[in-house]
C-alpha cells in the first residue's frame, strides 16, 4: 500500500509539473489521500500542501498574461486541490482570486457575475477561519454587489429587509476589522513585553556587580571622610592644649 501511494503521489506531482489542471488530476489527488495510517496521512498532506503552494504561485505568475478564462480555470483547480489537502488559508486566497477574476469577466453579465451571496459566504467563511483581512475584502465586495443587484433589479420594495442585509454585512465586516486591530495590538504588546523582559534580565545580570562596586566606593569614601574629620578634630584639640 505505501508503494502504491508513493506512485500515485508521484503521478499527481508530474501532472501538476506538466501543467495538467484537470478533474483527472484532482481524482488522482483524492486517491492519494486515502492512507489509513493517521501519521502517514498527515505527512502526505503536509508534503502536498508545500508542493501545491509553491506551484500555485509559480503557475499563477506564469499565466498572468493569459486570458481571464485560462486564469480562472487554473485558480479554481487550485482552490479544489487546496481544499482536498486541508490548506484552508491557501484555499481562501485562491478562492478570492477566482471570484475577482469572475467579477472582472462577467461584470456586465448578471447571469454569471459573482452574486453578493457568494461574496458574503466567502467572507463569512474567511472570518470564522481567522483570516480577517480577506474577510474584510469579501464583505466590502458583498456590499458593493448587493447595491449593484438592487440597482439592476429596480425593485425599491421591502426596505426593511434590505437594510437588515446591509447591516448584517457591515456588522460582520466591522467585526473582522476589529479582529485585525486586536491582533495587531496583541502582537505589539507581546513584542513590547518581550523587549522589557529582556532589558530587565540584562539589568538584573549587571546589577549585583555594579551595585556592589558603587556601595563599596561609597563606603570607602565615607570612612575616609570620617577619618579625616577625626584627624582634624584631634589636631585642633592638641593645638588648643598647647596654647598657654
Amino acid at each position: 500500500m505505501p508503494g502504491v501511494i508513493a506512485e500515485t503521489t508521484s503521478l499527481f506531482r508530474s501532472q501538476i509539473e506538466d501543467g495538467s489542471f484537470s478533474d483527472v488530476s484532482l481524482q488522482i489527488l483524492e486517491s492519494v489521500l486515502v492512507a489509513k495510517d493517521v501519521r502517514a496521512l498527515l505527512e502526505i498532506r503536509s508534503s502536498l500542501q508545500e508542493f501545491l503552494r509553491f506551484h500555485a504561485k509559480s503557475v499563477m505568475d506564469r499565466i498572468a498574461a493569459k486570458t481571464v478564462d485560462e486564469k480562472l480555470n487554473v485558480a479554481e483547480f487550485f482552490v479544489k486541490a487546496f481544499a482536498l489537502v486541508g490548506d484552508v488559508e491557501s484555499c481562501l486566497a485562491l478562492k478570492y482570486e477566482a471570484l475577482v477574476l469572475r467579477e472582472t469577466k462577467y461584470y456586465n453579465n448578471n447571469g454569471f457575475r459573482v452574486s453578493y451571496q457568494e461574496w458574503y459566504n466567502f467572507a463569512k467563511n474567511s472570518l470564522y477561519n481567522g483570516y480577517y483581512a480577506i474577510a474584510v475584502k469579501g464583505f466590502n465586495n458583498a456590499l458593493s454587489c448587493f447595491q449593484s443587484e438592487l440597482n439592476a433589479d429596480g425593485n425599491t420594495g421591502d426596505y426593511f429587509m434590505k437594510d437588515n442585509i446591509v447591516d448584517k454585512i457591515r456588522k460582520l465586516r466591522d467585526e473582522a476589522s476589529a479582529m485585525i486591530s486586536s491582533s495587531s495590538v496583541q502582537a505589539l504588546t507581546s513584542k513590547y513585553l518581550k523587549r522589557k523582559a529582556t532589558e530587565c534580565e540584562q539589568r538584573c545580570s549587571l546589577l549585583p556587580t555594579n551595585s556592589q562596586q558603587a556601595a563599596s566606593s561609597m563606603f570607602r569614601l565615607g570612612i575616609n571622610k570620617r577619618n579625616e574629620r577625626k584627624l582634624y578634630q584631634s589636631q585642633r584639640k592638641k593645638q588648643q592644649m598647647s596654647v598657654p
